[in-house]
Formats: C-alpha cells, structure tokens, sequence
C-alpha cells in the first residue's frame, strides 16, 4: 500500500478532508517503497525492504495551529488523527508568521518517475552490488558499500482547493575500496532517477584504480595550488554555498550574501564570470517536483549567471515583509560547464592537484564562506599534463565563493548527488596541513 498512483492518494485526502472542522486544515501524505544492500570486506552484511506510508494533518484556528500524524487509514484512525490535530490547535500559540494556505494551483508534472528503477527487485540489488565485488577480490582490494533503491510519492490537499502530487524513483550507490593493507584507497558515489543509467561496474573499477593508485603517498608541502576537483569534491563545496542563497538569513545578517550595513549582495558580481547556477525541476538529468512543501509552483530559477547573484529564496512569509514575489528553492542545481572531460583538464595542467572528494566538512567563518576540512580517498599530484605520483592528504582552509572567483576552467558538468556539477581547475586553492588519513 505504500505507493499510491495519484487518484488513490487524492480520494484519500478528500476522505480525510471531509472530517475536518476546523476554519483551515492542510493534510500530506507520503509514502516509500525500496530496498539495499549493505556490505563491507567484500561480503554483504546487511540486505533490507522498507515499505512505509504515513499522514500528517495540519488544523488551523485563526492563527494557532495544530498538526498530528499517523499511519493507520481506516475511518476510525483518520477521524482521530483531525481531532487531535484540532485539539493540539486550540492549545497552541499564535503563530506570529502565520499564512493563510494558498488556493488551487496548476502543477506541471516533471519527469521524476522511472518504470525500470520502480521494478528493481532483491536480484537485481544482487546482481549489482555482484558486479562491484567481482573489481574488488579481482583485484585482491576490499570493498564496503551501500546500494539502495526507493520509489516515492507525496500529496498534499488543503481546504482552500489546492491538491499536488509527486511520483519519484531513486537508486544511489557509494563504494569504498581499499588495498589490504590499508594504505590505498577509493571512493565513487552516484545516483540517479533512472537505474539504466547506474554502472556499479564502472564505478567500482574507478573506486578501485584510485584504491591502487593512492597507496605510495608522498608527503609534499601544504600551500596555494591549482586543483582539478572532481565532481564529487566540487559539489562538497558547494552544497555549503547553496545554502546562503536564502534571503531571510542574507537581511538578517546570517550569511556570506549579507551586504555589510544592510541589505542583500542580489544583483552583485560575486563570482568569475563563467559562473552561471540555475534549479529546473523538468531537467531531465536531476529532475524535482514542481511543487513545494507549502504548496508554491517551482520553476527554472536562474540563481546565478556570469557571475551574478540574480535570485535569493524567498519563502511566503519573507517575500510578504519585503514585499516582493516568493520565490521557492530547488536543491536540483545545475552547474553549467564546458565540453572537457577530467581527463582533458588533467592534460591541460602544468602542476597541480587532484582531488577526489572532501570530508569533515566544517564552517569557520559564516560570513565569508570560509570551510575548513581534509582531502580523501585519492589525492594525486599532477605535472605536465599527467598524473605523477599520489599524495599525502591535506586540511584545506578555503572558501566557495572566493573559489568560484579563481576557476580557470570547467568540465561537462555530471550528475552528482541531487545536482548536477562539472569539474573544476581551480588556481591558488589553499591547503594549510597535511593528514595521515588514507
């Protein structure tokens, strides 16, 4: 019963709906259906099916509102869950941020739902992770990774007249090799809507070829070097900048896109001016619901575009104080980038520094973007085109945004995480201590 198809869930909401006396009530429903596999030391540790479906109604009074969950649909349970969400309303506080909901709304359905990763079975999971453990004991190294598989659906009805409905599919892998004594190491990560696209195989001989690599690190000296950064470790960084592109925290003096005296850094050239960032929940290589969880319509937002802040998040409430539109954030970012390949930025480096991922990531300064963290699972340094030697890994003391002003190239941006990134050639990226850490 987890996954409901869109007339199922809505006759659901009417039911539930119906039973409401409140002046104004909101009711979600959210349901989840997948699997994984867990493994470590080239054996499956762990194997898993999860099938969850639960509701949420939210009962407003003037402006105190109560919200109560459950996940249990008969008649009778749906009847208690409304009434105790109206009880806890009238025991609790005005809220001082309070928005009337919003009324029927035009949704466009975007491309989040894949038959072939909805149809995934316990074999299927098997046969993949198979795959990835086939590179590893091949090649005498150690495998521990994750492969999990959901479909999902989420609706939301109100009394004001407005109903959405999502349907999405998700596979995501991540894998770890390692050599036998510990001293060498890799990492792949990916995910997709779509299972045809992911290749535990030709992830997991990445993983391993860096796991073979990485084992001989040379210590060299910390300082300021041109990095080739993979996807994997450009959207570490960035995951932290997209995160200020809200304007609340930016008025409030919050984050790094508050202007000193006041105000907002919107409209401001804060990046190099190959830099252009935009959401679009009908992209088809990361694509969202069109829809957000207060019921606004999403859209293609351009948030950044050679180099200028074009768009900050505005959520109702916000948009209301500053008298401007709202404008809803999509986690669904889209880097855009050149036409080279890693491979080809490599080539095109006199010396530098690959990296394959950043971990332990941590904020030092708010105000200027300013993380600190280590380098992992493969660190190479590069010479004349070519990757030379690995090294050791390093602390990094750097921020996105004055790395974004330093980007000398970017590569075909590819899907990573929720996101799509390419990869970047960054000059004068700041490494202050060297790490033991494989």
């Amino acid at each position: 019963m987890a996954i409901l198809n869109k007339e199922e869930a809505q006759a659901i909401l009417k039911k539930v709906l119906s039973f409401s006396k409140a002046e104004f009530c909101e009711i979600s429903l959210n349901g989840s259906d997948g699997g994984n596999i867990r493994y470590a030391r080239n054996a499956v540790s762990t194997a898993g099916q999860i099938s969850v479906m639960d509701l949420a109604v939210s009962s407003t009074f003037g402006k105190k509102t109560g919200t109560a969950t459950i996940n249990e649909f008969d008649d009778a349970s749906l009847q208690k869950v409304v009434k105790r969400a109206e009880e806890l309303a009238m025991l609790a506080p005005e809220n001082p941020e309070f928005m009337p909901l919003l009324g029927a709304q035009d949704f466009e359905e975007s491309p989040t739902y894949n038959e072939n990763t909805a149809a995934m079975t316990p074999d299927t999971r098997a046969e993949m992770v198979g795959k990835s453990l086939q590179v590893s004991k091949a090649a005498n190294l150690e495998a521990a990774g994750f492969l999990e598989n959901s479909t999902r659906f989420a609706a939301v009805m109100n009394s004001k007249g407005l109903f959405a409905y999502n349907k999405r599919t998700n596979v995501s892998f991540s894998v770890t090799v390692r050599n036998q004594a510990g001293t060498g190491s890799g990492y792949i990560e990916q995910q997709f809507n779509d299972l045809d696209k992911m290749d535990t195989l030709a992830l997991s001989k990445i993983a391993a070829s860096k796991a073979l690599g990485s084992a001989t690190a040379k210590a060299i000296e910390p300082g300021k070097y041109t990095v080739i950064l993979e996807p994997l470790a450009a959207s570490d960084m960035l995951g932290n900048m997209f995160r200020g592109f809200d304007a609340r925290s930016a008025d409030e003096g919050r984050s790094f896109m508050s202007k000193k005296g006041g105000g907002t850094r919107l409209g401001e050239q804060l990046f190099s001016e190959n830099v252009n960032i935009y959401s679009d929940p009908m992209n088809p290589d990361v694509p969202s619901a069109a829809w957000s969880e207060d019921g606004l319509k999403v859209k293609r937002t351009q948030w950044v575009e050679k180099g200028v802040v074009k768009n900050l998040a505005y959520s109702r409430y916000w948009a209301g104080q500053k008298g401007v539109a709202p404008v809803p954030f999509n986690r669904s970012i889209v880097m855009e980038g050149g036409t080279q390949t890693l491979e080809e930025l490599i080539k095109s480096t006199e010396k530098g520094i690959l990296v394959t991922r950043f971990w332990y990531i941590r904020s030092v300064d708010p105000q200027t973007l300013l993380l600190t963290g280590l380098t992992r699972d493969g660190t190479f340094y590069i010479e004349n085109g070519e990757i030379k030697f690995p090294v050791k890994n390093f602390r990094f003391n750097e921020s996105p945004v004055i790395m974004l002003n330093n980007v000398e190239a970017l590569g075909k941006p590819v899907r990573t995480g929720s996101g799509m990134i390419p990869p970047m050639k960054i000059r004068d990226f700041t490494f202050t201590s060297l790490s033991d850490a494989v």
